[in-house]
């Protein structure tokens, strides 16, 4: 058996596993309970876990597991809208300044310096300071903070491409800005975007649920990771399974997320540091 698997991609396969397993948890979240994820029902309240209720009840005699189910609907929609805020505007804004260089360059990465000062939950409280709590307003916050993370990391990418002998080659051909950045330099930077990505993701997912729990996110009675174990805190040594649902979705999704990374890079990038494999 070890002899078959000799060689595989571990981070890749139980990466992919966990985030497809949760993702497809997710989407079918109303075919695997019955339960209403805001449906009140007070004297079922703080039930432990049963057969008919897994995961037990909160306070209001909500079922816990759909709302975990339902929840991991806002936690992986607000991350990966984040991260498609964050690398729509950061790579555009990288790569341009990466290949064209110049005083542009200079005041962009002077302005994204300064943005990356700053911890980045705290500029993402500041953000939702300013817009007010709300789902819509964590996503934006989120990917605000990202923003600087994609455009130093793209242009760091292609600085490093665009003095390689091709797009050199390129140039003396005749070659435009524009068609050297599509045929020469965003092929080579897709492999080390994705797991950047990934990486992000799984930031976004943490940062999302932190917003949440501190109340600045997803509002009730909508149901989210972060919104769920602030209310397990109050209750925690009364009805501990109220932390034990979002609390493991919230550590499979980083978990799965962080692990598809590590195997997309030693996937994509032969030369770098393995990590581990049967």
């Amino acid at each position: 058996m070890m002899g078959l698997l000799q060689g595989r991609n571990l981070p890749l396969m139980v990466g992919s596993l966990l985030v497809c397993g949760i993702t497809a948890s997710v989407l079918l979240a109303s075919w695997l309970t019955s339960y209403d994820p805001t449906a009140v029902d007070p004297p079922r309240a703080l039930q432990p876990p049963s057969s008919h209720h897994p995961l037990g009840t909160d306070r209001l005699g909500r079922d816990v597991l759909s709302r975990v189910l339902h929840g991991g609907r806002v936690s992986l929609l607000a991350g990966g809208a984040a991260v498609a805020v964050g690398a729509g505007i950061g790579v555009p804004v990288g790569v341009a300044c990466g290949y064209w260089g110049g005083k542009a360059d200079l005041v962009v990465m002077r302005l994204v310096d300064g943005l990356m000062a700053f911890p980045a939950l705290l500029l993402a409280l500041l953000t939702v300071s300013a817009l007010g709590p709300g789902h819509l307003q964590a996503i934006a916050a989120v990917g605000i903070v990202l923003i600087p993370v994609f455009a130093r990391f793209s242009r760091a990418q292609t600085i490093v491409v665009r003095n390689r002998e091709f797009v050199l080659a390129a140039r003396a051909l005749g070659g435009s800005a524009l068609s050297i950045l599509h045929t020469h330099i965003l092929p080579h930077l897709t492999g080390p975007l994705l797991v950047q990505l990934t990486a992000a993701f799984s930031g976004a997912v943490l940062a999302e649920a932190s917003l949440s729990y501190l109340g600045l996110g997803a509002q009730p009675p909508t149901p989210s990771w972060g919104g769920m174990l602030q209310e397990a805190r109050d209750v925690l040594f009364v009805a501990p399974w109220l932390a034990v649902g979002p609390g493991a979705a919230l550590f499979l999704t980083v978990l799965g997320s962080n692990l598809l990374g590590d195997g997309l890079r030693d996937l994509l990038d032969p030369h770098a540091p393995r990590t581990t494999h049967l």
